[in-house]
């Protein structure tokens, strides 16, 4: 097997209020994998995926990323806008609420997933080249969005704007893309398509994703690995067909309910 493209180690994360998100977890990702982290809220699960991409900075630890673009690097001791700036090009991100520029059209939403490779006086001009043009609308092909390129984001249905956001993330050309919960805000009808779309950027485009879920049956049906969370540790870390009703239970407690998406 290849070295991982993200070996955690030891990670822990305190905020100032002294609350403990994440205690001393570790694990590794391997170049591919669609993995899914499952956990009830406060679990540790968001933090996790911030501390990832620097949006919080860790408290301690490794994370220990295999860039192919890169040397290998520490993203816990990144410093400076420059290179977590820098970073964020190799790890993408998609949000619940998908952080899209309402009054800005479909296009120019995906585009701005290319200001880390513009200089700033052009983005602040909305000036992109024609070959980022062509790319920004590539990714809105393969997200099945294209023939909205033209408006304006808040017309949208909330399953077609993170469908933008797919397609702005990919715009980064990243080699990891983290969902932080990308079906939250969506009615059921809605996940699926929004969940086909992000593995199709996993199987046809070879991106590692890490995704954070709450309903088993969207895990079972797009994990190829899966790590539960519970108070900020790693309970559970596997194969989503081997959670059964004993798992279910230690990583929900006991008494909850399994509710299923259709």
């Amino acid at each position: 097997m290849s070295a991982p493209i993200l070996s955690v180690k030891n990670l822990t994360k305190t905020y100032p209020n002294g609350v403990q998100a994440l205690k001393d977890i570790s694990f590794e990702v391997q170049q591919g994998e669609f993995l899914v982290v499952i956990g009830l809220s406060g679990s540790g699960k968001s933090t996790l995926l911030k501390c990832i991409n620097r949006l919080l900075d860790p408290s301690s630890g490794q994370i220990l990323f295999k860039s192919q673009k890169d040397k290998s690097l520490d993203i816990a001791k990144l410093e400076g806008a420059d290179q977590i700036r820098n970073l964020r090009t190799k790890i993408g991100m998609i949000f619940q609420h998908f952080n899209l520029i309402p009054r800005h059209s479909v296009l120019s939403n995906v585009l701005m997933g290319r200001l880390s490779s513009t200089s700033t006086l052009k983005s602040i001009l909305g000036i992109f080249s024609e070959k980022d043009r062509d790319e920004a609308m590539k990714y809105l092909k393969l997200v099945g969005i294209s023939e909205k390129a033209r408006i304006r984001a808040d017309q949208l249905s909330g399953g077609q704007q993170q469908r933008v956001a797919i397609a702005r993330a990919l715009a980064q050309n990243p080699e990891v893309l983290l969902a932080d919960e990308p079906v939250a805000s969506l009615d059921p009808a809605t996940c699926h398509v929004v969940m086909d779309y992000l593995k199709k950027v996993n199987q046809e485009l070879g991106i590692t994703v890490i995704c954070n879920l709450h309903f088993l049956s969207l895990v079972r049906q797009y994990a190829t690995r899966v790590i539960a969370m519970k108070d900020g540790r790693i309970v559970y870390e596997g194969l989503p067909s081997e959670i059964d009703e004993k798992w279910f239970e230690k990583i929900y407690g006991e008494g909850a309910k399994e509710v299923h998406v259709n």
